[in-house]
């Protein structure tokens, strides 16, 4: 079969490089970030960025491939990823959180096998990375709110930009012309929760695709800063809860409650197992009516269910001040695995 010279000159570069994008004559090099240097190919590097997940979290999220991609700055082959060849209207986004990257309207056909943009939607939404890998120096491109690998950018690209940015399949996904308007948003919100100990329960919540950030703390008391003994009083109101920031474009939040009262008994009054006191009720903490009707609408249906032979015992009460709580409780499973 003869094969065309783009495609010849990709499995070589490949070939030669493990991989690595093909840039031409001149690259483009940003200077080298702040929280730290390149990585080794196949390393998986440190990505302090907004959203902040474990290696298992992550490998819970993403499939092998992207993960390959995705957090250890893999490669896919050429010519093989589902957006090489796909011309669809809509907006590309990250494939480990969702943030909107890459608009259909800046897609082209490098030739080189993988899917090429001349620009990002949002500047704000890439990092830049020197990346001294295979004995060249090249730019790396991540997602810059949770610091995935995407692909390079080199300066071989069509006008008006110039620029070529190579990006790999695996570490997209694509919403459609009629969902891109939502999508390049890039919008959060907030749910708060009481379920009882909040270890557990944020340790499942940052499992859930969507989910930017998390934080543990107490709500829904009358004391001002509370410690966690004086909460652990039963003398101040407050329940342990979870904040959780997430992307309505990729979870909603409809699905965060259905995740809510899977992880606990929701039918418990002032307890959960062991655990006995206020402060560890169950309770929606909403933000605004449709909050407010999403959580009564799902009791309801629960109660509904037949499901739980006691009727569902979860208080919905109007936000109040967070207060997070101690350094030590926030990722508490996360840092036990880690043995910190």
């Amino acid at each position: 079969m003869k094969m065309n010279p783009p495609r010849i000159f990709a499995i070589v570069v490949l070939a030669l490089f493990a991989g690595a994008c093909r840039g031409g004559p001149k690259m483009a090099v940003a200077p080298q970030a702040e929280n730290g240097g390149s990585s080794l190919p196949g390393q998986e590097k440190e990505m302090l960025k907004k959203i902040e997940k474990s290696k298992d979290e992550w490998k819970a999220l993403l499939t092998p491939e992207q993960y390959k991609v995705l957090r250890r700055s893999g490669t896919e082959r050429p010519f093989t990823g589902k957006y090489n060849d796909h011309y669809e209207d809509g907006v590309y986004v990250c494939g480990a959180c969702g943030t909107p990257l890459f608009s259909a309207e800046t897609k082209y056909d490098h030739g080189t096998g993988w899917p090429s943009y001349t620009a990002p939607v949002e500047e704000s939404h890439i990092e830049y990375r020197e990346d001294r890998s295979h004995g060249m120096v090249r730019t790396e491109v991540r997602c810059a709110v949770c610091g995935s690998h995407l692909g390079h950018v080199f300066d071989d690209g069509p006008p008006p930009t110039r620029k070529h940015f190579c990006i790999n399949s695996a570490a997209l996904d694509f919403k459609p012309a009629s969902l891109a308007g939502e999508a390049t948003k890039a919008q959060t919100q907030t749910a708060t929760f009481a379920a009882g100990c909040f270890w557990r329960v944020e340790d499942n919540f940052r499992k859930v695709r969507g989910v930017v950030s998390t934080r543990v703390g107490y709500t829904g008391g009358q004391t001002k800063n509370p410690s966690y003994r004086e909460v652990c009083s039963d003398s101040t109101g407050h329940a342990e809860s979870i904040e959780i920031v997430f992307d309505p474009s990729v979870v909603s939040y409809e699905d965060l409650l259905d995740q809510f009262f899977s992880l606990h008994d929701p039918t418990q009054v002032n307890r959960q197992g062991p655990d006995v006191g206020t402060q560890y009720r169950s309770a929606v903490f909403y933000q605004g009516e449709a909050q407010k009707e999403a959580a009564l609408k799902a009791i309801e249906r629960l109660n509904q269910s037949g499901k739980y032979d006691r009727p569902i015992a979860t208080q919905v009460l109007p936000s109040t001040e967070f207060y997070e709580a101690e350094d030590y409780h926030q990722l508490y499973y996360q840092k036990l695995r880690q043995g910190r």
